[in-house]
This record gives C-alpha cells, sequence and structure tokens, in this order.
C-alpha cells in the first residue's frame, strides 16, 4: 500500500491535538483522579483520558486510519493514550522518523485487562471454570425455606445470590443467606451475596378496594372453549403462596383442608348464582392444589362442599371467611384527564354525569409527596413501565392534572403500586431512605456487596460512604444506573465511588429505558459500557434478561440475542421466576457460547470447520 504523505501528516495533526487534550484534562481534573483510592488511579486516570478523547467527533480520523490500513481507534476505551501513542509511533515510522512515542505511568492494552480481571475479581470473586461471564440471581422467598433450590441455582452456574431489601425481612433474608453459604461449601463454588437497597420509590398510592371476591378465569380459545383450565391453590389464611403462581388462591380452614384428599370434588354457588366444581390435585407445602374449566367470582361467605367421589355420600362443608378485596384499577385512554395527588386519597376512576360526560376525572396518590415540589408543567409523565404515556398540564401545590397522550386502544389498566416516571423533571429525591438506612445495618454485616438504587449524583455516593463508615462496613458497591440524571452524572458518580472499592455499575435497564426514552436507550446503554471499560470498573447487564424462560419456560427469539450481547458485561442479572433454574442453564450456555465469538466489544474469529468447502458449521462450538 502506498502511503500518502499528506494525509499521514494530516493524521499525526489530529493525533497531536487529541493528546494535547487528554494531557489538558488529566490536569484540569488532577484533583478528582488523586482523590480516588490507589487502587484506582490508573484506572481514574484513564477514565478522563477518555472524555478528553470523546470530546472530539472523530469519524473524519477514524476513515483516514482505515484508508491507510492502519488501527481505527475503535476499541480503545481501556487503554486510551496507549493507543494513540502506538498510532503515533506507526505513523512517525511510515513518515522515516524512528521515533517511538510513550508516556510514564500510561495504562498499555495488557495493563488494561489485568486491571479489569483485579477489579471484577474483587467484586464478584473467581469466575466459573468455563465461562468469563458472571451470572446474578435474584432469590424468591422459597430460597428462605429450600435449601436444595439455592443449592441446585449454584451448581447451574448462580455466581452471586441477590437479595432485594423491598421484598421480605430480616428472618428471610438471614436463612436465604445461610442456604447460600451452606451450598457454596458443600459444592465448594463460589457464590457472593449482593443485596438491593429499595431507594425512593416513586409509585401509585392506594385504590379504593372492591367487593371480597376471588375471580377464577380459566384460558379460553376465540371459540369460548377451554383451552386450559385455571390452577387454584387452596391453603390456610396468611400461608406463602408456592412459586408457581396460582391462577386464585382460596383461604379455607386448615381442618377442613386437611380432609380433602387428592381427586375430591369441590362444589359451590359462585356470586352469580352459578353452580361451579373444582377437583383437587396434589399438596404443596400448606396447601392443595385445584384445577376447574368453570369461570367462576367465589365470594366471601360462599359454602365450599367437598365429595371424595362422585357416588360419596360422605361431604365436608366449610364456609370461606374474609377474602381479599378484588383487585381494582383506574381505566384510562387517551384523550382522558388523570390527577395524581399528593395526599394519601385512595384512588378512583372517573365519576360521569347523567349524560355521559366527566363529572369528576380520576384520580390517584403517589409515594411520594416530595416530588410536587419539583415538577413543572408541560413535563411528560409515565406510569406502569411506560405503557400509559401523559403530559403535566397543571402542577398545583397538591395535585397534578394530567392529559393521557397514550394508552392501550381499548384503555390502559393502572392499578396501585406501579411506577411512575418524569424523565424531564429536575426531582430532587435520591440518595438514602430511612429504611435503606435500617436495611443498611443488616447488610453491611451479612452481604459481601449492596447495590445502590437511583444513583443520581456523586452526592447520593458519599451519602452511602458515610453510612458505611459510621457501620465500619467493608463491603462492595455496586451503583445502579436507573435514571436520566444518574446517567448524565455517571463519571462523576464513578469517581466518588472509586475512593472505596471494590465497586461495580449496575445497567439498570428497566426504569433506564423510560427515563431515558426507548428510541434512545440503545445508545445509552451501549455509553455506560464504554465508561466502565474506560474506568476498568465491572458492570452488570440487567433486567429482563431470559424474562420470558424464566416466567413461562420458553425464550423469545428476542431474549436469547439480548443475553447473547450481555456477554459484553462482566455479569448478567436474572429475575425471579418458576423456571429460573432452567434460566440460568440457558444462559450459562450462551455465555460459555458467545465467548468464543466476542470478548467485551471485540469480535473473535474462531476456525470455521468446512470453511475449505466453502460451507459453514458451528457444531464445534456446541456447549
Amino acid at each position: 500500500m502506498k502511503f500518502q504523505k499528506e494525509i499521514l501528516e494530516q493524521i499525526q495533526s489530529e493525533l497531536l491535538v487529541i493528546i494535547s487534550k487528554a494531557k489538558d484534562f488529566e490536569k484540569k481534573y488532577s484533583g478528582k483522579i488523586f482523590g480516588v483510592h490507589p487502587i484506582y488511579r490508573k484506572s481514574a486516570q484513564n477514565l478522563v483520558h477518555y472524555l478528553a478523547f470523546r470530546t472530539f467527533d472523530i469519524d473524519h480520523l477514524q476513515q483516514l486510519l482505515r484508508d491507510q490500513g492502519l488501527p481505527s481507534l475503535s476499541n480503545v476505551e481501556a487503554h486510551v493514550m496507549d493507543s494513540l501513542l502506538s498510532i503515533k509511533t506507526i505513523i512517525n515510522h511510515l513518515l522515516g522518523n524512528q521515533h517511538v512515542e510513550s508516556l510514564p505511568g500510561t495504562v498499555t492494552i495488557n495493563d488494561s485487562r489485568k486491571l479489569l480481571r483485579r477489579n471484577t475479581k474483587l467484586l464478584f470473586g473467581y469466575k466459573s471454570k468455563k465461562r468469563r461471564t458472571r451470572i446474578m440471581v435474584t432469590l424468591p422467598n422459597t430460597a428462605a425455606e429450600d435449601y436444595g433450590f439455592v443449592n441446585q441455582l449454584i451448581q447451574l452456574g448462580m455466581n452471586s445470590a441477590r437479595i432485594n431489601c423491598a421484598h421480605d425481612g430480616i428472618e428471610e433474608w438471614a436463612k436465604m443467606i445461610a442456604n447460600v453459604k451452606k451450598a457454596k461449601k458443600a459444592l465448594r463454588k463460589n457464590c457472593k451475596v449482593m443485596m438491593d437497597l429499595g431507594g425512593p420509590k416513586l409509585r401509585t398510592g392506594e385504590i379504593k378496594p372492591g367487593p371480597q371476591v376471588v375471580r377464577i378465569k380459566p384460558e379460553k380459545n376465540a371459540l369460548g372453549l377451554v383451552t386450559s383450565p385455571a390452577r387454584v391453590w387452596f391453603a390456610p389464611h396468611d400461608s406463602e403462596p408456592p412459586v408457581d403462581a396460582p391462577q386464585a388462591i382460596i383461604p379455607v380452614d386448615e381442618i377442613w383442608l386437611k380432609k380433602v384428599k387428592r381427586g375430591s370434588v369441590v362444589s359451590f354457588i359462585d356470586a352469580r348464582n352459578k353452580k361451579c366444581t373444582i377437583t383437587m390435585e396434589g399438596r404443596e407445602g400448606n396447601g392443595r392444589w385445584g384445577i376447574t374449566n368453570d369461570s367462576a367470582y367465589l365470594a366471601a361467605g360462599a359454602q365450599l362442599t367437598s365429595k371424595r367421589t362422585k357416588v360419596s355420600t360422605g361431604e365436608e362443608i366449610v364456609k370461606l371467611g374474609e377474602l381479599l378485596p378484588l383487585e381494582q384499577f383506574i381505566s384510562l385512554k387517551t384523550g382522558d384527564t388523570l390527577v395524581l395527588t399528593k395526599y394519601p386519597i385512595p384512588g378512583d376512576n372517573a365519576t360521569l354525569k347523567p349524560d355521559g360526560t366527566v363529572k369528576e376525572p380520576a384520580h390517584i396518590s403517589c409515594t411520594l409527596p416530595e416530588i410536587f415540589n419539583d415538577v413543572k408543567e408541560k413535563e411528560p409523565i409515565y406510569f406502569d413501565d411506560g405503557k400509559i404515556e401523559g403530559i403535566i398540564e397543571k402542577a398545583d401545590e397538591d395535585k397534578l392534572t394530567i392529559k393521557i397522550t397514550y394508552a392501550k386502544d381499548t384503555g390502559g389498566k393502572l392499578k396501585s403500586d406501579k411506577g411512575i416516571n418524569l424523565p424531564d423533571s429536575n426531582l430532587k429525591v435520591g440518595g438514602l431512605t430511612e429504611k435503606d438506612k435500617q436495611d443498611l445495618q443488616f447488610v453491611g454485616q451479612y452481604a459481601d456487596a449492596v447495590n445502590f438504587s437511583f444513583v443520581n449524583s456523586e452526592e447520593d455516593v458519599s451519602e452511602l460512604l458515610s453510612e458505611l463508615e459510621e457501620l465500619d462496613a467493608n463491603i462492595g458497591i455496586i451503583l445502579k444506573i436507573e435514571t436520566q440524571k444518574g446517567f448524565k452524572n455517571l463519571p462523576l458518580v464513578l469517581l466518588k465511588g472509586m475512593q472505596t472499592y471494590p465497586i461495580g455499575v449496575m445497567i439498570a435497564r428497566g426504569d433506564l429505558a423510560i427515563e431515558t426514552g426507548w428510541k434512545n436507550f440503545a445508545s445509552i446503554q451501549e455509553e455506560i459500557l464504554r465508561v466502565c471499560e474506560a474506568a476498568h470498573i465491572p458492570d452488570v447487564w440487567a433486567t429482563q434478561v431470559l424474562e420470558n424462560l424464566a416466567k413461562k419456560g420458553v425464550p423469545s427469539r428476542a431474549e436469547i440475542t439480548d443475553a447473547a450481547m450481555a456477554q459484553r458485561a462482566e455479569c448478567v442479572m436474572l429475575n425471579k421466576g418458576y423456571y429460573i433454574t432452567k434460566a440460568v442453564k440457558m444462559l450459562d450456555k450462551i455465555l460459555r457460547r458467545m465467548q468464543r465469538f466476542q470478548k467485551k466489544k471485540a469480535s473473535l474469529l474462531p476456525r470455521l470447520e468446512n470453511a475449505e468447502n466453502l460451507q459453514l458449521s458451528h457444531q464445534q462450538f456446541d456447549i
């Protein structure tokens, strides 16, 4: 290839400008670089170099490099200065200058690999023998009582057990941790315990309770024929429901239930005066399963009659006591008005005049009244993972008047305890809640790391560091990025977090996608991965990974591709579900296979078995 002197000189000139800017940034932010823990000093320096590099639009420079057959600066995140100096050295030689460019203390490509491996090991412990990327699994409450279940998860490849402090309590958490420790000792495998702080939850408040009715609804096809019977779980009051979520739960007297056997037929008259039957099946825990093809509304006070067989004369009769009220919802269509109230007034649907026009709009409260000081008119608002969208038309001290701009054509159903997102509002809520501070006392003593929810600023991180210092808790920190503000401040958040060790970042994709906008989320997810790589900080790919598989037993094609992409992170998180063991097994295979084709952002090209015959085969990559 004939190198054009003018082009090489142009490349060299542009490289000099970038290098100079990186050095300027290093001086400008020297206080933040030297403020981090010594273990992260070089990484902080490289992060600052990377941000200086990204102040340029280098598309043209990259194309010039490609045209000359030179490295195009596509994967420089982890070793910015070293890559710039290496390319400058190559161009020096091509121009007849034998000078080798170097700077003392620069992070080399080999250094960057070692730093990331070390930082990942500090946070997550040893990797699995055949897999680089770790697997984190959210434990269901079953893990508190079922040691065998926890043992199986670790056997299948769980490297970190995640416990969400938003659910259960200290007693259940302690049992889960005891089972994890027992299983990893028995299996001689590594498994860290990560505990999530709930953080400030902005959710919808309570809705007026409905009637005390259990609705039983089998699946039917378009012709109204039952395709799958409803599975009903009978158990004494306050019994923990099984992992396999029943279609309906019927609380019954314990003595009556003990007399009911497999094959018994339970009959009753439902709230519509319809005669219905349920056939009893096997036991689970304190309860027993039943199946029925009947649709029914079972009300409090209904009489249940159990017969062993159809010809049997012996009957066992029980009356239902109090039931949970039927879950209510507010129905919203595009163009409707919803009032979000500051005070905990139970929500309700709109009331109508005799002519069908709205007399009073629908209303519902929220769990964080502090937001009313920060929101403004014309700002967008999202409910229930973005299923319902609105715009704030009027912002008063104690209520927000919202115009619904998007809902399903058939009407969106807004229930209590659903997420609310205000992506464009400058909310001043964040940091640790009082519950978080209480939970930290347990977390700091028994967990290996704390997952810090809704991190928005370096001040939030400072607050957590102060609390941990006061508790004398020496544990890892995973910073969860799930807001627009958290993404914007990520470099500052990282530099503050790097004052201690070990730390990591979780890409909490659920809220983050809504906060940043669906169309923007893919590039934002990519940017977080790049910034973490520049800081040599391990990241966690989280939310809805193999969710269909974990909950329904069958994966979608899209989530298989998503799981394969997750190999670029140091850890992938799975949420709980009835088929979670199946999901762990599948994810383990996907990650082990994908590491033959990709390492972080770099593509790998393993030998293709039948390429000499102009054929493709991936049989040798089967796991």
